[in-house]
């Protein structure tokens, strides 16, 4: 009886490595997270909603924005959070850049839409389109739509300031190591729990529209309804934070401010200063590689896959509806591949075939769906077998490649990409991650619509690049596979010089300790003796 409770005991803590005491602190981490997620879903679909089927706007307006509005804003919020960071509390800090988000998308909904007709300047913009080139559209739709791109801005910074910035923050300063070791596995889950509620909501209020009666504005209702989600889920943080800091860090079983580690400032380095860095190590160099090649070619995908579904859904409340089902389908997608496959591949394959995995997957589902987004005029037979049109099979095949890309990311590159700095010694370590933050994410992120908003401005549209972009596509992905391979040979003879060190300090070691007995023995005769 007392062997099979020991098994049980066993599984329970693989399961669920959590102490019932330990609830009050992991339950409200887990429905931040939940919550912070849960707007984060609500945000990415309903902006895409938002600027790619506005009035003069169109997938060739994500480019743009990213460039030209992303970037500059979140510069901009560093600056006034460095400034804000030395003057404020934690506690204070939270809430003060917490509350302007909430206030945003509150007002955005009640006042700004509603009268977005007086606001946005439509003959200013007609004007400005008629001097530009066509290529130039998505520029000129930013200034037309400037509140749909404000929403834009601030639903990208969203993800990046409330959960990377406060939350991950917030946890990292309270959490024991022994905890986030058991604790942050549970939480995200939180993450993928949001994306499979929010999804279905998004859903539900995008197709209310049908039973509104005549002289509602179905978009306008719908937004209402997300955004006050948002507001409400917004307060639901900031009280779960207030409560956190009055019954979770005055207790010392959780939080003791004299624990704290203090961490090792992360180097900061320029971009000059950390291409400089990688290009010293080809292990580096390769390890950035994987981070740069990820953010282009998913950019890429996107905005192209975006523009077809523009075509097949026009409407606000239709293509946000489709989006609502994409985030529920990526939920559970990526859920299943963190809990079964990604640890269980990388035991049973190794690090670099599970490394090599995400870009195969990128590069067979982008060359499928780019293929048939350029030949589905001559593919009539197996679209008429398939009994949908061409742009439907499109959307779908987008889809697909967009939820496998995303799953495979977080259940296997992600994992495989971490492990990769443990075999460093701990200065590369330290270092090579911070200049991988700064190159490989600067360049993720902006090359990919650095490229594509240049082949719009040369060719004119989404649809016009798509032969070009799919050649690029190609190129990054070989790029990032050979820098995989590559990577892998260095990271196996890296693991195995360490383990041979390793041996040899142990073997060392033993005729030390063999002496010392030898020594300890002729002091003591044997009482045979």
């Amino acid at each position: 009886m007392s062997q099979a409770t020991a098994q049980f005991g066993k599984w329970r803590s693989r399961l669920w490595p959590v102490h019932n005491f330990e609830l009050k602190k992991l339950l409200p981490m887990f429905f931040m997270m939940f919550l912070i997620s849960f707007n984060y879903t609500i945000l990415r679909d309903t902006k895409d909603a938002l600027i790619v089927t506005a009035k003069g706007s169109g997938a060739e307006a994500i480019p743009a924005l990213k460039l030209y509005g992303t970037l500059p804003f979140a510069l901009l919020f560093m600056v006034i959070y460095t400034k804000l960071s030395n003057k404020l509390s934690k506690e204070k800090l939270f809430f003060a850049v917490l509350t302007p988000f909430i206030i945003f998308f509150g007002l955005f909904a009640l006042f700004i839409y509603p009268n977005v007709e007086v606001l946005h300047p439509h003959a200013f913009a007609d004007n400005l389109q008629s001097v530009l080139p066509a290529g130039l559209m998505g520029l000129v739709a930013i200034i037309r739509n400037w509140s749909y791109s404000l929403f834009y801005i601030m639903s990208e910074l969203w993800g990046s300031v409330a959960l990377s910035l406060l939350f991950w923050g917030f946890a990292n300063d309270i959490m024991k190591v022994t905890e986030a070791k058991r604790f942050y596995s549970v939480i995200g889950l939180g993450a993928n729990l949001a994306l499979i509620v929010s999804g279905p909501l998004i859903t539900y209020f995008a197709l209310v529209r049908d039973s509104l009666p005549a002289g509602v504005d179905p978009w306008g209702y719908s937004l209402n309804r997300l955004m006050g989600m948002v507001v409400i889920a917004g307060l639901g943080i900031m009280a779960i934070y207030y409560w956190m800091g009055r019954n979770v860090l005055t207790d010392p079983r959780f939080y003791n401010p004299s624990e704290v580690v203090k961490k090792k400032s992360k180097p900061k380095m320029s971009m000059k200063e950390s291409f400089k860095y990688l290009l010293s190590s080809k292990y580096l160099a390769c390890l950035a590689m994987l981070v740069i090649g990820y953010g282009i070619s998913i950019n890429i995908v996107e905005v192209t896959w975006k523009s077809q579904l523009k075509l097949q859904y026009p409407s606000p409340n239709e293509y946000a509806a489709f989006m609502g089902q994409f985030s529920a389908y990526t939920g559970l997608v990526t859920s299943f591949m963190m809990l079964f496959v990604g640890g269980n591949v990388v035991r049973s394959f190794g690090w670099g075939i599970t490394a090599a995995i995400t870009p195969a997957i990128l590069l067979i589902t982008g060359s499928l769906f780019f293929s048939f987004v350029i030949f589905k005029g001559s593919l009539g037979g197996l679209v008429a077998y398939l009994g949908a049109t061409p742009l439907l099979i499109a959307v779908v095949i987008g889809m697909i490649q967009n939820i496998m890309s995303k799953s495979c990311k977080y259940s296997m590159f992600d994992p495989t990409k971490e492990m990769a700095y443990i075999p460093l010694d701990p200065e590369m370590k330290v270092k090579g991650k911070a200049a991988i933050d700064v190159v490989g994410a600067r360049m993720g992120k902006s090359g990919g619509s650095i490229l594509q908003f240049g082949l719009i401005a040369i060719l004119g549209s989404a649809s016009a690049i798509t032969p070009y972009v799919a050649v690029i596509l190609v190129g990054i992905v070989s790029v990032w596979l050979f820098s995989v391979r590559s990577l892998n040979k260095q990271f196996l003879e890296l693991t195995q010089s360490k383990e041979k060190e390793a041996s040899q300090e142990k073997k060392e070691a033993k005729p030390e300790m063999a002496t010392a007995t030898v020594g300890q023995n002729q002091e003591e005769p044997s009482p045979t003796k």
